[in-house]
């Protein structure tokens, strides 16, 4: 878990009865279903649609963006097959289009003898 997200929990009141930060109804115990929650969060944002699982979704895609490797990601997720993971990190159009472009660029200016910035 990132030191922001550790941050946000240890900001976050307790129960004086329960240790845990997302308490369950019983006294001490978690929360085992964050479903009811989730969908009273996403309301209060306009986030009407959004699972939870889509979050880890966009986890995977901005660490790849950010130039994380499948493996790495993949360990920040918490899965041990790398088939899995490339399932979760999607490259946004828009990066693929640039990506396109400054490859096709090179590879121009190679053939017509240009120099090109790196």
């Amino acid at each position: 878990m990132g030191t922001a997200a550790v941050d946000v929990l240890k900001t976050t009141p307790r129960l004086p009865d329960n240790p845990y930060v997302i308490t369950g109804r019983k006294a001490g115990e978690y929360l085992t279903d964050l479903q009811k929650p989730w969908r009273r969060i996403r309301k209060a944002a306009g986030l009407d649609g959004v699972r939870l699982h889509d979050l880890r979704h966009s986890f995977a895609s901005d660490a790849l963006e950010m130039g994380a490797d499948l493996t790495m990601i993949g360990r920040m997720l918490g899965h041990s097959d790398i088939k899995t993971t490339s399932r979760y990190a999607h490259l946004k159009r828009e990066n693929v289009k640039r990506s396109t472009d400054q490859v096709a660029q090179r590879i121009s200016s190679a053939l017509t003898g240009a120099r090109i910035q790196a």
